[in-house]
């Protein structure tokens, strides 16, 4: 399977012009996916680069490249500075994050990510994972589902939506893609159904893979693992990662005001190098629509 059966990635060549790559540098892709943004840092480096990549679906280790400046790393972003440390990288020059699910995990029925296709709840990114969709849907309580429902999903029903859910899975368990729509059919509004449940479907995506709280943990490290005047590069493809990367670029954390040092110095790791976020042209939206949501930051390390 060729990586662009993966998608082709969103804003390529901003996201390799944010990198500023340095030809002997050291980069890490921690979204590798289908590989597209790795082969395309690998063109950039010369034979003393090197590119660390993570991934922790299994899947993602089809597209593995043989390459000997390349190293893959089966784990979660969020062991970023561990596995540095352990490949004896430290510090590197740069560090890409591409935050969107790929279209091949949806289009994959059976993975549980797609309104589209019925299929058993899953959604887990690792399939090691003890925390499938189905466990949250049948044993989280009211309270906990209407808190990720409204947070997660920004649903404006969401008190109602737990409650719906509490109540359909007295009867029976809700197993299935086709379980869930059916249990909460009177609470999506009418002519707006696919994007209710695709919010739906986002909130539970990101509860089972602890997406927020791998993002921030993510963050933290990056300051620590990049090189003084190295970049970090993240695209984010909804308000909620977009606002984390943004503040923690802004303020070196996630919410409240910058700390000062003793002198009333910024105390900040990071510089944004674009003023807001960067976005696709009309024209690649044209062509890829997952690019319209796309939200580019850079920022280099102080």
């Amino acid at each position: 399977m060729s990586n662009y059966d993966y998608h082709t990635p969103v804003m390529l060549n901003e996201c390799i012009e944010g990198l500023n790559i340095n030809p002997s540098g050291t980069y890490v892709d921690v979204t590798f996916g289908g590989g597209g943004h790795s082969r395309e840092i690998l063109k950039h480096l010369n034979k003393d680069g090197k590119l660390l990549a993570f991934d922790q679906d299994a899947d993602a280790k089809q597209n593995i490249i043989d390459d000997e400046r390349f190293i893959f790393i089966d784990q979660n972003f969020r062991y970023l500075k561990n596995f540095c440390r352990l490949h004896d990288s430290m510090p590197v020059d740069g560090i890409l994050a591409d935050l969107g699910v790929s279209s091949y995990q949806f289009d994959q029925a059976e993975r549980g990510f797609s309104i589209r296709f019925d299929a058993e709840l899953d959604m887990r990114m690792n399939r090691q994972s003890a925390l499938s969709a189905k466990e949250v849907v049948n044993t989280y309580s009211e309270a906990e589902l209407h808190r990720i429902f409204g947070i997660y999903g920004e649903i404006q029903n969401a008190k109602s939506l737990a409650n719906t859910i509490v109540t359909a899975r007295l009867n029976a368990p809700i197993v299935t893609v086709a379980d869930l729509k059916n249990a909460i059919i009177n609470r999506i509004p009418r002519g707006k159904e696919n994007k209710y449940l695709a919010q739906v479907f986002q909130a539970l995506r990101i509860e089972v893979n602890q997406e927020l709280e791998a993002l921030k943990d993510f963050l933290i490290q990056t300051a620590s693992v990049l090189v003084s005047g190295g970049r970090l590069v993240v695209m984010s493809y909804h308000s909620l990662e977009d606002r984390l990367v943004k503040n923690f670029i802004a303020k070196g954390k996630f919410s409240g005001e910058v700390e000062k040092d003793f002198y009333g110095n910024d105390n900040k790791p990071f510089d944004a190098v674009s003023r807001g976020a960067i976005t696709a042209s009309e024209d690649e939206i044209k062509n890829n629509n997952r690019a319209r949501s796309a939200k580019l930051r850079i920022a280099v390390k102080k």
